[in-house]
């Protein structure tokens, strides 16, 4: 298929909402990029753009269901949903796109994705594997934060802040929320599929996020075989790429070039 700048993909049963910037899959390598619990294709402001302007690779985002435009989830999420999104959804949405090589880029919750897609098969297109604050365990702390979180979306203006970036913002938030504050999953642990990846591995984390500590980091270090590149942004919290762009965008872009080659300055050589 041709991608439009801005579109919609039916994956089964949602219409998915996404974003595209850059050289057709056909041309270059692509980042797919995987947003948080809280995301979408639009939260991720002009970081898409200025990854693409550095790299020289195609991007795409999308909202996955119950965020952004794309069609809402049903609710309850079962607490498995995202290893449904890394097993059921992401394989046909890359098909879809007609990707043939490139990365997932993926933060917080799309990082997770992410590790269990590239965990979970040998997908010989995935070059390499991007990870910004990712979850391979339920912690204390974020237990805690996630908790924070749910009493100010009930009591101040953080659902209205919100509702500028989901159509449903009732179903995206709740979805997450309270999927992560069912107490069966605190057994929640994908660390196993971390000894599976077979590409290298980045992992961005802020020296302050609320919702992880670096034991997510040492885990990745314990289990994983491949590479694992390491970048902690000081002073960055959960969202290093809104935080810290600078420092964020500089750790990917030389994560890309180290698995692409570099032909001249920062450019991706074309597939």
């Amino acid at each position: 298929m041709t991608l439009s700048p801005t579109g919609f993909l039916r994956i089964g049963a949602s219409d998915l909402e996404y974003r595209f910037t850059g050289p057709a899959p056909d041309a270059a390598p692509t980042i797919v990029m995987l947003h948080e619990g809280l995301g979408s294709a639009a939260l991720w402001g002009d970081f898409p753009e200025k990854l693409q302007a550095a790299t020289g690779t195609g991007v795409f985002v999308y909202s996955r269901a119950g965020y952004g435009a794309s069609s809402p989830a049903k609710l309850p999420r079962p607490l498995d949903y995202m290893h449904r999104e890394a097993e059921e959804v992401l394989p046909k949405l890359l098909d879809a796109i007609g990707f043939r090589r490139g990365l997932l880029l993926g933060h917080s919750d799309g990082a997770s994705i992410a590790a269990i897609y590239a965990g979970s098969r040998q997908d010989h297109r995935v070059r390499g594997v991007a990870m910004i604050a990712p979850h391979f365990i339920v912690e204390d702390v974020s237990v805690k934060s996630i908790a924070e979180i749910g009493t100010a979306y009930e009591t101040t203006d953080l659902k209205a802040k919100l509702a500028r970036w989901h159509k449903d913002v009732d179903n995206a938030f709740y979805g997450w929320n309270r999927a992560w504050l069912d107490p069966r999953f605190r057994d929640w642990d994908i660390s196993e599929y971390l000894a599976y990846i077979r590409v290298p591995v980045a992992l961005i984390q802020g020296e302050k996020d609320q919702y992880g500590t670096l034991r997510q980091v040492e885990i990745a270090r314990e289990e994983c075989y491949c590479p694992v590149d390491v970048t902690v942004i000081p002073g960055a919290g959960h969202s290093p790429h809104r935080e810290a762009a600078g420092a964020t965008l500089e750790a990917i872009v030389e994560f890309v070039n180290a698995v692409f080659r570099v032909d001249e300055g920062s450019q991706v050589r074309a597939a």
